[in-house]
C-alpha cells in the first residue's frame, strides 16, 4: 500500500477544493496516484451534483463583464444567499460573465468553454464547486449586447463587489465614439432600468398580446362610465399613452430629473439606445415556502406541530 503523506493530501486539496477526508480517501482508493484520485473525486462530485439537482436554486448572483463595444450579463444560481458571499462562488460568476462575453448567450456553449486555469470546462468547475460547497448551483441564463460604435454600459445595483449583485443591467448606446460621457449616460440608464423595470425599448417593441390585453381591460373600465362609444374610444387612447409611459423605456420619465423623457435625454447626448437587458436574481423561479417548525420536526422524525 502506497504511503499517503500530508504533502500529497495538501496538493490534492489545492487542485480539487475537496474536503480533507475525501481527498485522503481518494488517494487511498487509488494507491497514491494523484491523477486517478482527481478522477475519482470528480466522479463523486458528479454524483453529489446529481443528488442536489432537484433542489431549488433561486439565490446566487448576477455578474456583468464588458469589453470594447460589447458587454455580457449572466445569472448563476445557488440555494442560499450564504453562498453568494463565498469568494469561490463570486470568482466563478465573474469568470462565467467574462466567458459569456466571448461565447455568446448560449448557456450550453458557456458550459462547454474552457475554464481559466486549465481546470477543464466551465461545467467541470461548476460540478467541483457544487461538490465543495454542498449546494445545487446552475448557470441559468446569459445576455450579450453589442454595438457597431459607441458603448454597452453595465450597472449592478447594490453590488457585493464590482460587477456582482442581485440586479444587473446592460444598456447599448450607439454613437460616434465610446466616450466617458457616453458610458456615464449608459450607467445612468442602467440605474433607471433597475428602478423602473421597463418591458420594452420602444412602442413598436411592445408585444401585440400585451397591447390587446391592456386595451381590453381599459375598454371595459371606460365602458363602466356609461359614456358614448366615441368618448370611450378617446378615453382608451389616452390611457394607452399612459400605459406606454409606464412600460416603454424610451417613453418613461427620466428618474434622474423627474421631468424629461428617456428618449429626449438620449437624443440630447447624440446617441441612439439600441437595446437593454435587465436581470433580477431569481425572477420567475418558484421558491419553496418552508414551514420552519415543520422542517425541524421532519428532521427529527416527528409529526409537525398542529396550529
Amino acid at each position: 500500500m502506497a504511503e499517503i503523506t500530508a504533502a500529497m493530501i495538501r496538493d490534492l486539496r489545492e487542485k480539487t477544493g475537496a474536503g480533507m477526508s475525501d481527498v485522503k480517501k481518494a488517494l487511498v482508493e487509488n494507491e497514491g496516484n494523484a491523477e486517478a484520485a482527481i478522477d475519482w473525486l470528480r466522479k463523486k462530485g458528479l454524483a453529489a451534483a446529481a443528488k442536489k439537482s432537484s433542489r431549488v436554486a433561486a439565490e446566487g448572483l448576477i455578474g456583468v463583464a464588458a469589453g470594447g463595444t460589447k458587454a455580457a450579463m449572466v445569472e448563476v444560481n445557488a440555494e442560499t444567499d450564504f453562498v453568494a458571499r463565498n469568494e469561490g462562488f463570486q470568482a466563478f460568476v465573474e469568470a462565467v460573465a467574462k466567458i459569456a462575453l466571448e461565447t455568446g448567450e448560449s448557456v450550453d456553449a458557456i458550459k462547454a468553454a474552457a475554464y481559466p486555469g486549465g481546470a477543464g470546462t466551465v461545467e467541470d468547475e461548476l460540478t467541483r464547486l457544487i461538490a465543495t460547497v454542498g449546494e445545487n448551483m446552475t448557470i441559468r441564463r446569459a445576455r450579450v449586447l453589442e454595438v457597431g460604435g459607441g458603448a454597452v454600459a453595465t450597472y449592478v445595483h447594490n453590488a457585493v463587489r464590482p460587477g456582482l449583485g442581485k440586479i444587473g443591467v446592460l444598456a447599448a448606446l450607439e454613437a460616434a465614439d465610446g466616450s466617458d460621457a457616453l458610458l456615464t449616460l449608459g450607467r445612468q440608464i442602467g440605474m433607471h432600468v433597475a428602478a423602473t423595470s421597463p418591458h420594452a425599448l420602444d412602442v413598436s417593441s411592445v408585444s401585440s398580446e400585451s397591447l390587446e390585453r391592456e386595451k381590453a381591460v381599459l375598454t371595459e373600465q371606460a365602458a363602466a362610465s356609461g359614456k358614448p362609444p366615441a368618448v370611450i374610444e378617446k378615453m382608451v387612447e389616452g390611457r394607452i399613452r399612459k400605459f406606454y409611459e409606464e412600460v416603454v423605456l424610451l417613453e418613461q420619465v427620466w428618474v434622474h430629473d423627474g421631468e424629461s423623457r428617456v428618449k429626449a435625454v438620449v437624443q440630447k447626448a447624440g446617441a441612439t439606445l439600441k437595446g437593454f437587458a435587465r436581470f433580477q436574481l431569481g425572477e420567475g423561479i418558484e421558491k419553496a415556502q418552508s414551514d420552519f417548525a415543520a422542517e425541524v420536526a421532519a428532521t427529527a422524525g416527528l409529526d409537525a406541530p398542529k396550529a
